[in-house]
């Protein structure tokens, strides 16, 4: 019997996926991993970009912006801070809210720290949701508008 990871994910609002999988590739602040059964334990820092379940031959991509990982044996929970899979994910409006993220991020230059990391927050959000999006319909061969 192939061995399995219980993975969880949830946000504040909702448990946005759980189940039994093969492996997981995830962006940490120390970059970009692949956990597979039998992992070491780990907690780490989940940042905005693309995750990428695998359950037997199906790929499930999801768009994160942030929060934390946790690893266990055979058993791996993401708290996040959103999360969506990639066919959830509306490009129209991730394109509006990251272009006034774009212009907020302009006006904040000249504000305080904390509102320009706020800004820059969006943005990365938005980019990573864009991107997952456009990748899961190219591969589903779908037309991007």
């Amino acid at each position: 019997m192939k061995l399995k990871i219980k993975f969880k994910i949830v946000t504040p609002e909702r448990t946005v996926y759980e189940d039994e999988i093969d492996q997981i590739t995830l962006p940490t602040a120390d970059g970009e991993i692949t956990v597979l059964p039998n992992h070491i334990p780990l907690i780490s820092i989940l940042v905005p970009g693309e995750l990428d379940v695998r359950k037997g031959g199906e790929e499930i991509a999801m768009a994160v912006s942030g929060g934390m990982i946790e690893v266990r044996k055979n058993e791996m929970t993401i708290l996040a801070d959103t999360a969506e899979r990639a066919e959830e994910i509306d490009i129209k409006r991730a394109e509006e809210a990251k272009a006034r993220a774009e212009r907020l991020k302009e006006e904040k230059i000249r504000a305080d720290e904390t509102e320009y990391a706020t800004a820059a927050a969006i943005l990365e959000k938005n980019l990573a949701r864009i991107k997952v999006a456009r990748k899961h319909l190219t591969r589903r061969g779908m037309r991007i508008e």
